[in-house]
């Protein structure tokens, strides 16, 4: 068995895709992992991966030619999932690179996703599903808040690596504004001027100064928003539970009205 080991970004997994591809050792003699403290196994060659943005590119274009958006969408929801599918215990990339196979195989090519008695199919939807509902739950509540220099600033700290859903969503609804949406874990940054497109930037040296320096204005309607929210409160009415769950506390650090609500042990946690 060779197992190719890449990256774990979409970058990274369609690089191990065509560097699998080409190898041509035979689709059934491989695999591929995207887990950095993957457990090596007897009888099995690694063979390392390097990320390769020409590569990748060419796996994007052949999946969107043959395969069409939809599924090319699906299969980078995917590879933005945090992890892989623990439930079927399969690697995200190997999942990925099984399914390009069998679509491109198949004539009816995209609709081989509805095939979820396959595990790599199944593996697909659970981990598409995860990176989806994470977004969709972000996309609900996502603040902006107004810079000194007039830049509107969001910062989220998500599970999964769902930058690019949020970016393409607020480019979408805001395309005279300028923005930046910062992803806290993962450092990533999404970049955007007013008229143009945005951009992902590496944000791992941003200065953390820069994620305070509000406008006064800004500081004003915060202070606002804070009190009508507590104003509007029944406390006989109040429910804690079910505020954690509409919004889980992972959540709180980048919600105005309950931030201050944290303790030391949440922000450890």
């Amino acid at each position: 068995m060779y197992v190719f080991q890449c990256e774990d970004s979409i970058d990274g997994i369609f690089t191990g895709v065509y560097d699998a591809w080409a190898s041509r050792l035979g689709h059934k003699n491989i695999q591929l992992s995207s887990a950095s403290n993957q457990t090596l196994t007897l009888f099995a060659e690694y063979i390392p991966v390097t990320p390769d943005f020409y590569k990748s590119r060419k796996v994007s274009q052949t999946l969107i030619r043959r395969l069409g958006v939809g599924f090319y969408d699906t299969i980078c929801r995917c590879a933005m999932a945090d992890g892989s599918c623990r439930k079927l215990s399969m690697d995200k990339a190997n999942a990925i690179y099984q399914t390009i196979v069998m679509a491109l195989a198949l004539p009816e090519g995209a609709k081989v996703l509805e095939y979820l008695g396959e595990t790599c199919i199944s593996c697909i939807f659970e981990l598409c599903r995860q990176t989806s509902n994470e977004a969709h739950h972000l996309l609900e509540f996502l603040r902006f808040a107004e810079l000194k220099n007039g830049i509107l600033l969001a910062r989220v700290h998500p599970k999964n690596d769902v930058l690019p859903i949020l970016a393409e969503h607020f480019t979408n609804r805001l395309p005279l504004e300028n923005f930046i949406i910062y992803d806290a874990v993962h450092q990533t940054a999404a970049v955007h001027s007013a008229s143009k497109n945005y951009l992902i930037a590496d944000a791992s040296s941003l200065n953390p100064n820069l994620l305070h320096d509000f406008s006064p204005d800004e500081e004003r309607f915060q202070k606002l928003w804070r009190a009508f929210f507590d104003t509007i409160a029944i406390r006989e009415r109040q429910n804690d539970k079910l505020q954690i769950q509409n919004i889980p506390k992972r959540f709180w650090a980048d919600t105005v009205e309950l931030k201050d609500k944290l303790s030391q042990k949440d922000v450890l946690e």
